[in-house]
């Protein structure tokens, strides 16, 4: 199995510190608005890692942090006459429900930053021992050009990062680059007690903190989206590294940005779509479809067009569980060994895209072609004990997957049995020599994106 690694910039063997035991770590949201179909996406491909990590046997450690403190959860809550714990707590509980709208599986642990100020000023107290942090009148900084490796991630030199990006400025640090570790608490804003007075944590330090005390001096997989890489995921390198002596995360993992219209999702472009909004208007697999399809390094495209596609991709896959056809009277033990010749191969070739660095894209491919021979052996004439097993197959896959195939509400039944009236009439005027309308009404459900498979047994249908 092999992954690509951000750290290396190349696709690398994965092996665990613990043989048969994976610790991931992924970036949760900072609380405070509503989540947007971007968090979602993360979510999503990261749950599609677990699980197929699982699939392969691993047991998962995983851990996804709350941001409950930060000056975007204080301006909010200031701006809506609210406690900023209050706040926190109304979207983390809102997020939660939306996880398992998308039948993500629940982490490990969710740890939040306001629950773990003990390991925060425990860490940065050990990194002002070890000179790679200094106190300045109530505040701490990290001392970037102290680490010899600041830069290997985000593949930047000190130097370079100056110039293209916003720093504070502030004539009390060393290095213009130098990041806080803990801010002074300023008037009407959440504190804690600290060596350096009352204050809170600057935003890094609060996942390395979290990841040192729920998973160890060492992990195997940190995830999160590619927006992250700096200065957040570098600067956790920095202090992590500089505070265990060790390295961090043997693997990198990032996913790309969700983009509308072909530009990155923003809120100060405005072109946000929440995840309450996308949930009262699409299936939850839908979303799931979205990433599967394109490859998680990637730019996510987001359109209706595309969203269209990916409800064909499930109703496709949905065909292949259809129950026989009325009176099916069986077909050959040679179909029948083909169709479990397809079961092995689809399967095989599943794993295999799988261990390419999750290539999901590659494994629907391989549960297509199992869903098409299902679908024709079908309309051969099979028996539903001739089907179980490639369908119980398919379900397995999709599992993995992490896809439900559920239809989502009234109407996809409604267009289910629209679809086989039509077919119905088009039995009829076929059985009447009517072949120009018999034509007609299997082109436009061709345009549609419906498929039609004629068989001495009847007619069975699937989308594209």
């Amino acid at each position: 199995m092999k992954v690509y690694n951000t750290l290396s910039r190349s696709i690398e063997e994965f092996t665990t510190l613990q043989p048969g035991r994976v610790s991931m770590y992924v970036c949760g949201p900072t609380v405070y608005a509503k989540a947007h179909i971007g968090h979602a996406m993360s979510a999503l491909v990261f749950d599609i890692i677990r699980r197929y990590l699982e699939f392969k046997g691993y047991e998962m450690n995983h851990v996804m942090n709350f941001t409950d403190v930060d000056d975007k959860i204080i301006l909010r809550a200031r701006e809506k006459g609210m406690d900023p714990f209050a706040l926190g707590e109304m979207y983390i509980r809102e997020f939660e429900e939306h996880l398992i709208a998308f039948n993500i599986l629940p982490a490990t642990v969710n740890p939040r930053a306001t629950r773990e100020m003990d390991q925060i000023i425990k860490m940065i107290s050990g990194l002002i021992e070890k000179g790679f942090a200094y106190p300045v009148d109530g505040d701490v900084y990290f001392r970037v050009t102290k680490d010899r490796g600041y830069g290997k991630l985000s593949g930047r030199r000190i130097d370079d990062m100056q110039s293209g990006y916003r720093i504070d400025v502030d004539a009390r640090k060393e290095h213009p680059m130098d990041f806080a570790l803990w801010k002074s608490a300023k008037p009407g804003e959440p504190a804690w007690d600290s060596p350096w007075g009352k204050g809170r944590p600057g935003w890094h330090i609060e996942c390395s903190a979290m990841n040192l005390n729920h998973l160890g001096d060492q992990i195997d997989i940190h995830g999160g989206g590619n927006d992250l890489i700096f200065p957040h995921h570098e600067n956790e390198i920095a202090q992590s590294e500089s505070f265990t002596g060790k390295q961090f995360a043997r693997y990198w993992i990032h996913n790309g940005m969700l983009q509308l219209s072909g530009e990155k999702m923003s809120k100060s472009i405005g072109n946000l779509i929440s995840i309450e909004d996308f949930l009262a208007n699409h299936p939850a697999d839908t979303l799931r479809m979205l990433v599967l399809n394109s490859g998680y390094r990637n730019p996510l495209s987001y359109s209706d067009e595309i969203l269209t596609q990916a409800d064909r991709a499930i109703d496709r896959l949905r065909s292949g569980l259809k129950p026989a056809l009325p009176g099916a009277s069986g077909v050959s033990q040679d179909k029948v060994d083909a169709l479990s010749n397809q079961v092995a191969l689809s399967e095989q070739g599943f794993i295999q895209s799988m261990d390419d660095d999750f290539n999901s894209a590659g494994a629907l491919a391989s549960l297509f072609e199992l869903v098409r021979v299902i679908n024709q052996t079908r309309a051969d004439g099979a028996t539903d004990d001739q089907l179980t097993t490639a369908q119980q197959k398919l379900l397995q896959l999709t599992s993995v997957l992490g896809l439900t195939l559920q239809t989502a509400d009234e109407s996809g039944h409604a267009a289910d049995g629209f679809i086989d009236l039509l077919i119905e009439i088009r039995k009829d005027l076929r059985a009447n020599k009517l072949w120009d309308l018999s034509d007609k009404v299997r082109d436009r459900l061709t345009d549609l994106g419906v498929v039609l498979e004629d068989s001495r047994e009847g007619t069975s249908w699937h989308w594209k």
